[in-house]
């Protein structure tokens, strides 16, 4: 009885999560959503950003974080209840912060499966990343 409970209410709990898995589309790339790069400064001069993208870093190159520093940073640029999207490299740093940022803020979030490297197979075209 117990395992079934636990089961039930497993499967309860991540029925309201608010996090979207998909492949960008063109679409939604042109929809105006808000789409947040959390890839690294090396990777953004490399392979250039998606145009309209906000670059803040989540993980950098030695896989640490700040999230009082990347909060302050997303909440300048994501309103409260704002549906967003998060882009990386192929969708795994996305995939982790967006399901945090789902349990821990409640934050309506698109992660961005594939990434930037799904984007370029398919020919997508980015702008040059110009540092601040």
């Amino acid at each position: 009885m117990k395992k079934i409970l636990s089961i039930l209410l497993l499967l309860l709990s991540s029925s309201f999560a608010e996090v979207l898995n998909q492949y960008p589309s063109p679409e939604l790339l042109n929809s105006g959503i808000t789409i947040i790069d959390i890839r690294t400064p090396a990777e953004w001069k490399d392979t250039g950003l998606i145009k309209g993208a906000v670059p803040i870093t989540f993980f950098d190159e030695r896989g640490n974080y700040d999230v009082y520093v990347f909060m302050k940073e997303l909440k300048a640029h994501v309103k409260e209840n704002q549906e967003f999207a998060l882009i990386c490299h192929v969708g795994s740093r996305t995939s982790l912060l967006a399901d945090f940022l789902d349990q821990e803020y409640h934050m309506k979030v698109i992660n961005l499966l594939g990434g930037m490297d799904y984007l370029h197979k398919k020919g997508y075209k980015t702008v040059k990343y110009e540092a601040k």
